[in-house]
């Protein structure tokens, strides 16, 4: 009897925000094993703001996805079933399979993890592309300095709590920009943040911004864009660097998103402004990876995920991205590992 497959397509190109019409659930045969390659059983799937670029017909970074193909995103899986001399029944992987319970991977779209050396869901966060997102994108481009003030949008997210920890660790002045008093504690009394800024019950962004930075911003990792990145730029010192790593704030907007002009104050500041992806980086993952790794271990750097439960579950769970529901990583398990040594 065939094994079956649950999964979940794009169903349409979403205008605005997507909803429940964006995505459909699907049934299909799992396909035989051919030579060299691995049956992956899927146990936990990563839910990330750029995936909502993908759902665009448009030109970016990444191919947008196919209208009634799976969803593409990381997730991490155990092996079922090997053809290949690489891969073994029990073998915990990650790769890019996606929205889908079970997948038939070829040797070089999968890579495998260590699951001693922590809980297997840090690869899709901290140890994984977000945590990568982080280290590079603070320390190549924003370049921390002792004693420097850096300023965090987004800043209780995956992204975000690694950037303001690895800015610490640095020695910098770390303001977190989130929404809700939760979050704001939480940034300060678990990840060490100096201060906090809840940008919900803000009545002048501005003038928050310029309380909690009374030396101004020297590096402002922006996750968000919008007003609230409006409001940091006031506050910019001569030469601060800002990291633009996202713009969440504008993702499902119809039209395109107008604000002040961001030249002047680039110039008069001489200040620099990258965007970036973390696959700029690709080459340095291990690099990042073993130091990243090595302060978790220490205790200098820690993580905390939202986990969502069940399959069904995985397009609410990417809605609430939107809704600012998580604190750290939002991740869904799908199932439980049935090898375990």
């Amino acid at each position: 009897m065939a094994l079956v497959n649950h999964q979940i397509i794009l169903a349409e190109r979403p205008k605005g925000m997507p909803d429940s019409g964006t995505f459909k659930f699907v049934k299909k045969d799992v396909e035989e094993l051919k030579e060299g390659q691995i049956l992956v059983r899927t146990l936990f799937v990563s839910v990330d703001p750029y995936m909502r670029g993908r759902m665009q017909d448009a030109e970016s970074y990444v191919e947008p996805f196919k209208v009634n193909e799976v969803i593409e995103g990381g997730a991490i899986g155990e092996v079922m079933e090997s053809k290949s001399g690489s891969f073994k029944q029990g073998d915990v992987v990650i790769g890019m399979f996606g929205w889908q319970e079970y997948y038939v991977a070829n040797e070089k779209e999968i890579r495998k993890i260590d699951p001693s050396l922590a809980p297997i869901s840090t690869h899709l966060g901290i140890l994984g592309m977000t945590g990568l997102t982080a280290y590079f994108g603070l320390l190549d481009i924003g370049q921390p300095k002792e004693g420097e003030t850096v300023v965090v949008s987004g800043a209780a997210g995956a992204v975000g709590s690694a950037v303001g920890q690895i800015a610490k660790i640095k020695g910098a002045r770390v303001v977190g920009i989130a929404g809700s008093d939760e979050k704001i504690n939480f940034l300060k009394e678990e990840w060490g943040f100096d201060e906090g800024i809840n940008y919900r019950t803000a009545k002048d962004l501005e003038s928050e911004v310029k309380r909690a930075c009374p030396d101004g911003v020297d590096v402002y990792f922006d996750n968000v864009g919008g007003e609230i990145s409006d409001a940091v730029f006031t506050q910019l010192n001569r030469y601060a660097r800002i990291p633009v790593c996202g713009a969440i704030s504008t993702y499902n907007l119809e039209e395109v998103d107008i604000g002040p002009r961001v030249q002047p104050t680039l110039i008069k500041k001489s200040a620099l402004m990258q965007g970036f992806t973390v696959g700029n980086y690709s080459e340095r993952f291990n690099e990042g990876a073993m130091q990243l790794g090595q302060w978790l271990q220490e205790g200098k750097l820690k993580y905390r995920e939202t986990i969502k439960e069940g399959f069904e579950n995985i397009p609410n769970a990417f809605l609430d991205l939107f809704k600012g529901n998580n604190i750290g990583k939002l991740l869904v398990k799908v199932a439980e590992r049935k090898y375990v040594e």
